[in-house]
C-alpha cells in the first residue's frame, strides 16, 4: 500500500503554519515568506543554494510521489472559486508533475497543465480523497501538500503515514494553527528531531507499526480552509 506523506511543512514556534489574512498579494498573510526562508536557501530550491541538512530534508519532497492532495486555500486566494480563469499560484507549469487533487466544496472540471500536472477538484472526505489519489498514484506515494487545515484533517483521520515538519524560530501570534484538536497525536508516531545550523528544527513523524494502517481510519468531511503553505 502506498504511503500518505507530508514534507517540508513549516510551522512557527507557536504552531502556526500560515498567517492572516490570506490574499492574492499575501498568500501567507502577515507571515509573508518567513516560514520558508530555510528552504529558499537550499540547493533544492535554487541551484546556487546551500547543501547540508536543510537541503537533505528538502530533497525528500519529490521522490516516490505519484499524486498530491491540497486544500482549497493552497490552490488560490479567497474568491478564486468565482474566477473561471484562475489556474493556481504557479503559472502554466506547476511544480507537482502528477495528478493533483484540490479539496473544495465547489468542484469544477479537471484542469490539465504543462509538465504533467492535472488539477482535479473534489468535494470529498480525507479518506475518500486519499483513495482516489492512491489509485491515480499507481503504486507510488501520495503527498498531502497543505495547507494546515487539510494537514490537520488528515492527521485527525489517522491517514498520515509519514510527516516532516520544520519548526521555524519565529512567533506569529495568529493565523491557522496546525495542532488544534490533535491532543496526543504524538502517541501514534516515532518522532525524531534534528537541529539545523539555519536555526530550524526538522521533526520526522513515522507511524508506529502498532498504530495500524491508514486505510482503517474514517475521515470526516474536510473544512476546505487553510493557508497556502
Amino acid at each position: 500500500m502506498s504511503l500518505a506523506r507530508i514534507h517540508n511543512f513549516s510551522i512557527s514556534l507557536d504552531g502556526f503554519a500560515t498567517g492572516e489574512p490570506q490574499s492574492l498579494e499575501a498568500p501567507f498573510g502577515h507571515a509573508g515568506h518567513r516560514l520558508h526562508q530555510w528552504m529558499f536557501a537550499t540547493r533544492f530550491w535554487d541551484a546556487s543554494g546551500a547543501d547540508g541538512v536543510d537541503n537533505a530534508f528538502a530533497e525528500r519532497h519529490g521522490p516516490g510521489i505519484g499524486a498530491e492532495i491540497m486544500g482549497s486555500n493552497k490552490f488560490g486566494p479567497p474568491g478564486w472559486r468565482d474566477d473561471p480563469e484562475w489556474t493556481g499560484w504557479w503559472g502554466p507549469n506547476p511544480p507537482f508533475h502528477t495528478p493533483t487533487y484540490v479539496l473544495t466544496h465547489h468542484p469544477r472540471s479537471p484542469m490539465e497543465m504543462e509538465g504533467g500536472t492535472t488539477f482535479h477538484f473534489l468535494d470529498a472526505t480525507p479518506a475518500e480523497a486519499l483513495q482516489i489519489a492512491r489509485e491515480a498514484a499507481d503504486g507510488q506515494d501520495v503527498r498531502i501538500g497543505g495547507g494546515p487545515t487539510v494537514v490537520r484533517d488528515f492527521l485527525a483521520a489517522g491517514l498520515v503515514d509519514h510527516m516532516h515538519l520544520v519548526q521555524v524560530p519565529i512567533v506569529l501570534g495568529r493565523g491557522v494553527r496546525l495542532w488544534d484538536g490533535l491532543e496526543s497525536i504524538e502517541d501514534g508516531y516515532d518522532i525524531e528531531a534534528i537541529s539545523s545550523p539555519s536555526g530550524v528544527t526538522h521533526l520526522t513523524f513515522a507511524r508506529k507499526a502498532s498504530s495500524g494502517t491508514s486505510t482503517t481510519a474514517a475521515g470526516g468531511r474536510h473544512s476546505g480552509v487553510g493557508g497556502a503553505g
